[in-house]
């Protein structure tokens, strides 16, 4: 009776879940079957549900069943029933032959380790971890727990953790009936993180549910602190298909606040919070190589987990780095259970319908949903009692003791915390919107006050004064036509592309670096090029900052590979074409350090851009960069998807000119694919077209150019603008000879000007007119490409009327 009271790990699997639950079955899994393909779990052992059903014998299960009864929906009644059956617990020992199980395995495991070491305790639930019910962080795990004692006394203590107000709270919520879940608990070694880092890693995006990227988030200390949204963790994106394929493909990194680090007390089972040094903050508590590691083990267990259930399984993992080894582990691996239980037949987009305010307060957006309510600052839990249903939870963070409370509320905003926080995790199981890592939440949003709480505009989330109309359009994605015109979309923020994944496009007909550049570094590529060696004292100092001691080169060069892979990877392996720097001189010379490198122009719209700044000694550093890092892109992230854009190339002497320089920088045409196309915006683009597309492997055609270089308007001016119109006889006329060159030539032309996304009877124009592709804005793609089917069927039917007459 003894043996089936224990487990060691190399005797459990994932088909152990009602011995052992779902965290240990899958601790089991991991580390005797994920042993041999290099994913580096920790030994140990478990309690089995049998232990739990001993400890809970009739006589206590009765009991336990009358406190329960008592356990009504409300929060009173909830919280009276459990802390009585917690004092029940408590007052109850372990039996003799339980605790004799628990402490011969514990003897078993200090032999196959050949030390004495601190040891972690940690609940697993027999109807924990299953796909639509995730039970985290619903009972209690105890660290730093040493010696047989004390072993027994936190056994004792996650049992009673089984009914806590949270707990019981969840169980009602997902239907399981208290008296049939055990607890099993899992035994381990320690792995100090507390003198290095640790994190959570999940094998999709949280936010969008995109598949096919890893998101690796870590902190310094104990994993609690990043659990749990006490700092603001580092992140980074890896992309899963470049990274099996041998790449190294981090397509995004954000550097956390990491504020403060949790390490262990004096005393067992006691933890403290350290403030982290200003040199630790500034770094990244990983290095390239160890999230790269971290990512092929999250593919390995994910393809492991897979199989086994016979159907995709996005998991959630966490992970830790020993301080005295230096080696990295994984400590657990468990479904993810928000996206990976559906595949949505639908996608709802949230927007505005009147222009917001300046926010009040920006943070990091959780999700992509809007919601507005009245201001509820929380400072501790004492203070939940006061939270009305549809309110804004404001706190400094938040702990599986608030769930119940946020259920019912209208949106949630945390000082602390990032993607992978509580508040975010729960925010996305009950489908509030959650701005995490405000720092000054608590201090600047007051009860009381009216606000509107925004995730839609990308990855940086928005509190607004006031209650801002917004709407929400359902787009069924199941019920959208085929057509023989290829819809793509236009990108300028790589922040939101993940979002863009389920849309039925063929790629990306217009990715703009300017955005990039603009949002992401906000240097002059020149001033980094030229760095320290500018006239302004002040800018170099500025420009330190912002590069925080790497190279500059590098840091231009890392930031935008990066933004253009978060795009190209989201839609791989379809196209995807990114247009080199089409900023004007006044644009340019807002960036730190531009006015340096810019000259004044009457008419920046027509004068030192595109094209003619790459080969020119005022600029050709600056090209060189971007160069660089498009070389990076389709090179060590292996992402050959993208294909090149020139902007505003003037003659074909100048088109050869800017291929034969891209060239000299590593980006040979022709070579692993490499396309480069040019805009058609310039009326010689249209009258040398057959010259142009001599060099350039295709077109795109830039209807807002066009117009305004066909009809004399510039378009920055206010004064003519009734005038601007991309229909005019004149500019259809060149779009036309512009559709027929590229037919002669035999290369592909499409169109990604403004023009088709607003007027879709110019998009049925142009599908009349036998243009290849068309790219839109995303929220236009679904209403126009109803409008191209039905161009394109009524072609067919006037084709086969022509025919049979």
């Amino acid at each position: 009776m003894i043996e089936s009271l224990v487990l060691d790990f190399k005797e459990i699997g994932s088909e152990d879940v009602a011995r052992v639950g779902g965290k240990n079955a899958s601790l089991g899994e991991l580390f005797h079957r994920l042993h041999d393909e290099g994913v580096q779990a920790v030994d140990g052992f478990a309690t089995t549900a049998d232990a739990y059903w001993r400890y809970i014998c009739p006589e206590l299960a009765v009991k336990l069943q009358a406190i329960l009864a008592t356990c009504e929906d409300s929060d009173e009644a909830r919280s009276k029933a459990g802390e009585s059956a917690r004092q029940l617990i408590a007052n109850t020992p372990l039996p003799p032959p339980l605790v004799r199980a628990i402490e011969g395995a514990y003897d078993r495991l200090i032999a196959r380790i050949g030390r004495s070491c601190p040891l972690a305790v940690r609940s697993s639930a027999t109807a924990e971890d299953l796909p639509g019910a995730s039970f985290a962080g619903q009972h209690d795990s105890f660290l730093n727990v040493n010696g047989k004692e004390e072993l027994v006394a936190a056994v004792h203590r996650c049992y009673a953790s089984l009914f806590t107000d949270r707990a019981i709270d969840y169980r009602n919520r997902h239907g399981f009936d208290h008296m049939e879940v055990a607890l099993s608990l899992g035994v381990q070694p320690m792995i100090r993180s507390d003198e290095s880092s640790s994190g959570v890693i999940f094998t999709l995006d949280p936010e969008s549910g995109f598949r096919d990227v890893v998101v690796v988030s870590g902190s310094y200390g104990l994993g609690e602190s990043v659990v749990q949204g006490l700092v603001g963790p580092d992140e980074w994106t890896v992309f899963k298909p470049t990274l099996q394929a041998g790449k190294n493909p981090i397509i995004n990194r954000r550097l956390g606040s990491k504020e403060t680090k949790r390490v262990f007390g004096e005393t067992s089972l006691d933890t403290k919070t350290l403030e982290v040094s200003p040199d630790e903050k500034r770094r990244y508590c990983l290095n390239e190589n160890e999230v790269l590691t971290l990512a092929r083990w999250a593919c390995i267990i994910e393809h492991h987990y897979s199989d086994l259930g016979k159907f995709p399984q996005p998991m959630d993992i966490e992970w830790a780095k020993d301080g005295p080894d230096g080696g990295l582990y994984i400590l657990q691996a468990r479904p993810e259970t928000v996206h990976s239980a559906h595949k949505p037949r639908s996608a709802r987009t949230y927007r505005f319908t009147a222009t917001p305010p300046e926010p009040l307060i920006t943070g990091q957006a959780v999700g992509e949903r809007i919601g507005s309510g009245v201001v509820r600052v929380v400072s501790s839990v004492a203070d939940l009692d006061q939270v009305q249903t549809g309110d804004v939870l404001v706190a400094h963070t938040t702990d599986p003791d608030w769930e119940p409370v946020m259920k019912r509320v209208s949106a949630i905003v945390t000082d602390l915390g990032g993607r992978t926080a509580h508040a975010a995790i729960v925010s996305r199981e009950i489908g509030v919107p959650c701005i995490v890592g405000t720092g000054i939440g608590t201090s600047q949003l007051h009860t009381g006050d009216q606000v509107t709480v925004s995730c839609a505009e990308g990855s940086e989330g928005r509190v607004y004064a006031g209650a801002i109309p917004y709407a929400v359009d359902e787009i069924d994605l199941e019920d959208v036509p085929e057509t023989q015109t290829k819809i793509l979309i236009n990108i300028a923020d790589p922040s939101k592309a993940f979002a863009f994944a389920g849309l039925p496009v063929a790629g990306v007909g217009l990715a703009r670096i300017e955005f990039i550049v603009a949002g992401e570094i906000g240097i002059h590529p020149m001033a980094l090029c030229r760095y320290p060696n500018l006239r302004d004292p002040s800018t170099v100092g500025k420009i330190a900052d912002r590069l925080n001691g790497e190279n500059p080169d590098e840091f231009f060069v890392r930031q935008l590979s990066e933004g253009i892979a978060q795009i190209a990877a989201t839609f791989y392996p379809k196209p995807v074409i990114v247009r080199t720097s089409d900023f004007k001189t006044n644009e340019y010379a807002r960036l730190l350090g531009g006015s340096e490198f810019e000259p004044d122009e009457e008419n920046p719209m027509l004068g030192f851009r595109g094209a003619s700044r790459y080969y020119d000694s005022r600029y050709a550093d600056g090209f060189r960069l971007e160069c660089l890092a498009l070389r990076r892109v389709r090179g060590e992230m292996g992402l050959t998807n993208v294909k090149i854009m020139i902007p505003f190339c003037r003659t074909v002497a100048e088109a050869t000119k800017v291929v034969d320089t891209m060239a000299a920088h590593g980006l040979k045409q022709g070579q692993d694919g490499l396309e480069i196309y040019g805009m058609c915006e310039v009326p010689s683009n249209v009258l040398d077209a057959d010259g142009f597309l001599e060099i350039f492997d295709g077109y795109s055609i830039g209807s807002n150019d066009l117009t305004q270089l066909t009809l004399g308007i510039d378009r920055d001016s206010g004064t003519i603008s009734h005038l601007f119109d991309e229909q005019d006889f004149a500019v259809k006329s060149l779009i036309t000879m512009a559709i027929e060159a590229a037919h002669r030539a035999a290369k592909p032309i499409g169109i990604c000007g403004q023009a088709p996304s607003d007027y879709p009877d110019f998009a049925t124009w142009l599908v009349r007119h036998g243009i290849d592709s068309i790219s839109l804005n995303p929220d236009s793609v679904l209403k126009t490409l109803g409008v191209i089917a039905r161009t394109e069927a009524s072609n067919k039917q006037v084709t086969s009327h022509a025919n049979m007459s």
